[in-house]
């Protein structure tokens, strides 16, 4: 092979390789697991041994005080990089916005295909995060908590699921798509014990319970 041929090849590889990249950047990665993969249900329960147990206290809360949504990558910010991640197909424009996709909401079984119809859950809420322990933070770490997309704490699921949710701990709600009780119980416990937040006795209870049917 001559190297002005070899050098040619390399050419065409390298736009290709560009023009892939393109197409991904306008279409948005490939659907992936809706969230992290939480804990296994062993170590959620090793966990859960470990946490506080302590009466909620929700004196002074603000969701103002946990800064949410804030810029990811260019013009994307959090609740349009979940979308893109949990989406199958997502289109998005110059904004980020997306436009087009399909996204399966786990917690209740449902489709949809605009972005308008799903909401961004805080899996363990931000009121709950402040009843256990975040009132003691300073901004930077509940702005952390509030935009976690390495820890299992954020999904996209459909929007008056999460709003019939609303700060509920696993005691009042759980998914009522039972296949999804287990992950979500397991993705709990290891958000709650990565921020070294409490739990009420309640709770606890409630999450040692769907624990051993994991």
């Amino acid at each position: 092979m001559s190297k002005v041929y070899a050098r040619r090849r390399l050419g065409v590889l390298a736009a290709l390789t560009g023009l892939i990249a393109g197409v991904g950047l306008l279409n948005g990665p490939t659907a992936q697991a809706a969230l992290p993969t939480p804990v296994s249900a062993a170590t959620a329960r090793s966990y859960l041994a470990s946490l506080t147990v302590a009466t909620e206290d929700r004196t002074g809360y603000s969701r103002d005080l946990f800064p949410h949504w804030i810029t990811i990558s260019g013009t994307c910010n959090t609740r349009e990089t979940v979308l893109k991640r949990d989406g199958t197909n997502v289109v998005t424009n110059s904004s980020c916005a997306a436009t087009s996709g399909s996204w399966y909401s786990p917690y209740d079984g449902a489709t949809w295909t605009a972005a308008s119809d799903l909401d961004i859950d805080h899996l363990v809420p931000l009121a709950e995060a402040w009843d256990s322990g975040a009132s003691a933070w300073t901004t930077s770490r509940r702005q952390a908590f509030a935009n976690d997309l390495t820890r299992p704490q954020l999904i996209a699921v459909t929007d008056n699921v999460n709003q019939a949710k609303g700060d509920q701990d696993p005691a009042t709600w759980v998914p009522s798509r039972s296949a999804y009780v287990c992950t979500y119980v397991r993705a709990w416990v290891q958000v709650k014990y990565y921020y070294d937040l409490s739990v009420d006795s309640a709770e606890k209870s409630a999450l040692q319970s769907h624990l051993a049917n994991c």
